[in-house]
């Protein structure tokens, strides 16, 4: 056998004059396509939406670029981003709620009987909420047990509950509520025009953001609104985890609507009439799926912003309130079928073959 031959370990390793470009490349080929990806979600398009409309009603609207302005836009827009989070969690799921204003109206006008029936606000508000609760418990007894769909069950009680509004409290406006409630529904954080409130609905949105993006119960949602089926076969309960859903949206409604009756000061039975359609256009414009299974939280606070900064401008603009449930129509039709579209020319798009 001839000697043996030492190879160079030179030989072996990879220049580094050669990997380092192929690496800055990968990196920055892999960082594009990320980028271009997260501008192509629903949730960032309607960030960017919310904040082109934010800036063109700076420069349009007289008025509407200063600290009153904001803090009266955030208590409008407050029922609606509070419904809007338990709202998003049931569509997620592929249901939907239709009776979250007519709940407000229900706990609204029972608030407004029981304080003139001399009960303390300290006792009212609990039992509103348990009275919340048992609505959307209905409602989820409804879908789950009886298996309706959830569109037909929540027409009917969007019906059903505000005409018991007005079977408790009718045509009359109960008002005379102690200015240490209502005021504090509107008072704003020290030094500043912010309500209070919008601490409230920040902490909550957390809560609700944490629950649905980082926990198994987010998971098991999500999973429910794409199949159903398998989920209940992995062992998760897809009726009881629906059937709380509705508890939670009626619950939430309901503390809605005491601070709705607050902040207005008046107990009406129709009182957020039609709301419904505001929270569902907030969810759907901000990138959740009408089909389940799909959307973030982040957008969906980004469509109710976006909806309070169009009427709000709208409204400083004198506008008439038609045009602006003509806006929120439309809004809420191409929150559902620009998506549709979409979707359906991506599936018509050829593929590109893959590299040999």
């Amino acid at each position: 056998m001839g000697p043996e031959v030492d190879t160079p370990a030179a030989s072996t390793a990879p220049a580094p004059a050669r990997t380092a470009p192929r690496a800055r490349s990968r990196a920055l080929r892999s960082a594009g396509a990320s980028l271009r990806s997260l501008l192509r979600t629903r949730e960032t398009s309607i960030i960017g939406a919310l904040l082109v409309s934010i800036l063109a009603a700076s420069l349009i609207v007289e008025g509407f670029a200063t600290g009153r302005n904001a803090g009266f836009l955030i208590l409008d827009v407050t029922a609606i981003a509070l419904i809007a989070l338990p709202m998003t969690l049931v569509v997620i799921t592929g249901e939907i709620d239709l009776s979250v204003a007519s709940t407000l109206g229900l706990t609204s006008a029972v608030m407004g009987q029981l304080w003139v029936a001399g009960l303390p606000l300290e006792l009212i508000v609990p039992l509103c909420l348990v009275l919340g609760s048992l609505l959307g418990a209905l409602n989820g007894v409804l879908v789950t047990v009886a298996g309706l769909p959830s569109l037909a069950v929540t027409i009917g009680s969007m019906a059903m509950y505000r005409g018991l509004a007005y079977v408790v409290l009718g045509d009359r406006a109960v008002a005379d509520f102690p200015f240490s409630w209502t005021g504090g529904a509107t008072a704003r954080l020290p030094g500043t025009d912010i309500p209070w409130i919008a601490v409230l609905i920040a902490v909550l949105a957390a809560v609700f953001g944490a629950v649905l993006h980082a926990t198994p119960v987010g998971r098991a949602l999500y999973a429910v609104g794409n199949n159903a089926e398998a989920t209940r076969f992995s062992g998760i309960s897809v009726r009881w985890t629906k059937l709380w859903l509705f508890v939670l949206s009626g619950t939430v409604a309901a503390g809605a609507g005491v601070f709705w009756t607050l902040q207005y000061g008046s107990a009406r039975a129709d009182n957020a009439f039609a709301l419904e359609l505001s929270v569902v256009a907030a969810v759907l414009l901000g990138g959740v799926s009408i089909f389940g299974g799909r959307g973030a939280l982040p957008g969906v606070l980004a469509g109710v912003l976006l909806l309070g900064v169009i009427r709000n401008a709208l409204m400083l603009a004198d506008v008439s309130s038609d045009v602006l449930d003509i806006v929120t129509g439309l809004l809420l039709v191409a929150s559902v079928v620009v998506p549709t579209t979409l979707a359906r020319v991506r599936e018509r798009r050829p593929r590109a073959a893959p590299p040999s």
